[in-house]
């Protein structure tokens, strides 16, 4: 499937998101009979901290969710973007456990959903499955701790550029991100008016544009001359704990 479609499901039948893709079918089985879908519009809310986790939502094509940490002075400080590679909510939980940050879905489109009994009764009978999804907490972890590292470290211009292409990957849009200038000013916790400059210095350099409502991206290339290398970092991870899962500019890996 092209994941700029916004389809719900790939061209194999299965939904078009890598980390239920990658499953064996005989994993796929004891899933699919639980999974249902739903399109969600962007900014709608997944969970608040504290709420029970009950459902494992899974961002299918160029549907992304986004973890928000909540500041004492009010804001929200974005730490990391989940898209087809990926699931949101209960993924190693034993049972109902609280939410710890806002979960909300950043770019709207299709997402799969089961239950979190029903994934964890179909772990209890596969350690196969229960090793891919705790493979893939680990990969989550990992980004975490990047990012982490990446809001200490780097500067406003190398985050901006590394935001913008994981949305990119993310999405399979090779041109555009449907990102605001006050989104972007999220995701890099600054104020707008700042966000705004870095957009202007890199319209300067002909490396992008912007539009009402999106980023359009003119030079890839000098995108990610600009951007700090966190994103191929957790790419890296990703490969080696999860291969074929993180999307890429190739076709998706096929299932199993």
């Amino acid at each position: 499937m092209d994941a700029r479609t916004g389809k719900a499901f790939a061209v194999d039948g299965r939904p078009a998101n890598n980390l239920l893709r990658c499953l064996s079918a005989a994993d796929y089985a004891l899933l699919a009979p639980h999974v249902a879908f739903e399109n969600a519009a962007a900014s709608d809310l997944l969970y608040n901290p504290g709420d029970d986790v009950q459902v494992v939502h899974f961002p299918c094509g160029p549907s992304l969710a986004t973890f928000l940490v909540p500041n004492e002075d009010g804001r929200d400080v974005e730490t990391i973007l989940v898209g087809r590679e990926g699931a949101v909510g209960g993924i190693v939980s034993e049972g109902f456990l609280p939410a710890y940050t806002r979960i909300c879905v950043k770019f709207g489109g299709p997402f799969a959903r089961i239950h979190v009994g029903k994934l964890e009764a179909a772990k209890l009978h596969s350690p196969s499955l229960r090793n891919v999804f705790a493979r893939y907490a680990d990969c989550l972890l990992a980004q975490i701790f990047q990012s982490t590292a990446c809001n200490a470290i780097h500067s406003i211009e190398q985050r901006t550029a590394k935001w913008i292409l994981a949305a990119m990957e993310r999405t399979g849009d090779e041109s555009s991100v449907p990102l605001t200038h006050e989104q972007l000013a999220t995701l890099l916790g600054v104020g707008r008016s700042y966000a705004s400059r870095v957009l202007q210095s890199f319209k300067a350099e002909g490396i992008l544009d912007t539009r009402r409502g999106s980023i359009l991206v003119r030079s890839r290339d000098g995108l990610r001359l600009r951007a700090c290398l966190c994103n191929d970092a957790v790419k890296t991870h990703f490969e080696e704990v999860l291969r074929g899962v993180y999307p890429t500019e190739k076709a998706d890996r096929s299932p199993a």
